[in-house]
């Protein structure tokens, strides 16, 4: 690692060795599609970053943590990181492996070299020396851990979003004799054959889950607490995202929303009447005020038309081998699946920032200003708005690094050449 240089050796906590070091380049942390988009904008600049990662590969969410049927909700020209284009043979909606092999392809195109198994267990800005000291425990060396202090003047949060799955606190949750798991440990419906499973959660993998369950013979029920969106994967012949983006460059969002709504209720029907109240505002306005996506059907809604996916109200408590819900109703099941997301760790590491918020750990401002913080800080794949923005702040905090650096490459300059007159 020539781009690094060790500058001191210490031992900041009794039971662990530590070396302290600078970094030149801004310090990444996080090795997902964010990391590595905000690392191939810097290396196209010159400027090379360090990726610390957790686990052990890029894109340990996509290759650990997804079931197997999933595919990207997008079409992949929307989904594509900065400088390279997903291969023409790929599908236009890439599976879970087309789109590892996408990343482990880009990382390797630019030369990528992350650091694995570092976990971050704090970072925070020393404004004596004008540096952020960001604390890593790496693998373990012999019987004890690691411990480095890296030194760096950048520091880039690309953790994401979905960096540790949510599971609600449910009454009786302790009490359930079956199953009960997040999707991010579910695979496929295969070990579900048979079985009525309670899927948790209503969005687009919540959908997906009881679709892939129907297609194994599982009898799914899905939880519906709040109204929701679903329109059709594709509209008019086109994908419905790629459809809404054309129109918004004509027309109003509100107008835009009425014309996706219409097109919906004449293909799908209407979806209320099935348990899936539609929100008072439209799909567009919605993502664009709150970062709720909307549900991209493709196919589980027929499944709940046909019967074969039940659709539940909330749940009030669980016990051994049934649910009761909110409407006093009690059902049985064999196994509870969460589909209920993903949240932001960075309050857990980050300290004293005013950038994220200690409550969620997403950027307190807004996209598209969400992306840059004082002191060097940055975020990247915060936006609520999937990959497209990730690459628009990946490219944005690369230039703003480069010409943090030009500014100071050439301040030194000027002082050397007064210097040198005089």
């Amino acid at each position: 690692m020539d781009f690094i240089n060790e500058v001191e050796g210490k031992r900041l906590h009794d039971h662990r060795p530590t070396r302290r070091t600078r970094v030149p380049g801004p310090v990444i942390v996080g090795a997902g599609p964010s990391g590595l988009a905000v690392a191939a904008s810097l290396k196209q600049r010159g400027i090379t970053g360090l990726l610390l990662e957790k686990a052990n590969c890029v894109a340990s969410l996509w290759k650990h943590k997804t079931y197997d049927r999933l595919r990207l909700h997008l079409p992949k020209q929307f989904c594509e990181l900065p400088f390279v284009a997903f291969p023409a043979n790929f599908p236009a909606y890439p599976t879970k492996q087309h789109f590892i092999s996408y990343l482990e392809t880009y990382a390797e195109h630019f030369g990528l070299r992350p650091l694995f198994n570092r976990t971050v267990v704090g970072a925070e800005f020393d404004g004596g020396c004008g540096l952020w000291r960001v604390r890593v425990i790496g693998p373990p060396k012999e019987e004890e851990e690691e411990e480095v202090e890296f030194l760096c003047r950048w520091l880039i949060v690309a953790t994401g979003e979905n960096a540790e799955a949510v599971v609600p606190k449910v009454e009786g949750m302790g009490d359930f004799a079956g199953p009960v798991i997040h999707t991010s440990c579910y695979k496929s419906g295969n070990e579900f054959s048979g079985k009525k499973v309670l899927v948790v959660g209503c969005g687009n993998s919540g959908m997906e889950v009881c679709l892939d369950l129907c297609n194994y013979g599982a009898h799914p029920s899905l939880v519906v607490r709040d109204s929701v969106h679903v329109l059709p994967q594709e509209m008019l012949g086109t994908s419905t995202f790629g459809l809404s983006m054309c129109l918004l460059k004509w027309l109003p969002i509100q107008v835009v929303d009425r014309i996706l709504l219409a097109i919906a209720d004449l293909v799908l029907g209407n979806t209320a009447q099935y348990g899936l109240k539609r929100p008072a505002v439209g799909p567009l306005q919605l993502k664009d005020s709150t970062g709720k996506t909307p549900v991209l059907d493709n196919g589980a809604f027929a499944e709940i038309k046909a019967g074969n996916i039940k659709v539940l109200p909330g749940i009030k408590r669980l016990m051994r081998d049934c649910v009761e819900f909110d409407d006093g109703k009690v059902q049985n099941f064999d196994a509870i699946i969460f589909a209920t997301g993903y949240k932001s760790n960075v309050a857990s590491w980050l300290k004293h920032s005013n950038m994220f918020s200690e409550k969620d750990g997403l950027p307190m401002e807004p996209f598209p200003d969400g992306w840059k913080g004082e002191n060097g800080l940055y975020a990247v794949g915060f936006t609520k708005r999937g990959l497209l923005g990730t690459s628009m702040d990946a490219v944005r905090i690369a230039e703003d690094i480069h010409r943090c650096i030009v500014k100071a490459e050439s301040k030194q300059s000027i002082k050397s050449l007064c210097s040198s007159i005089l």
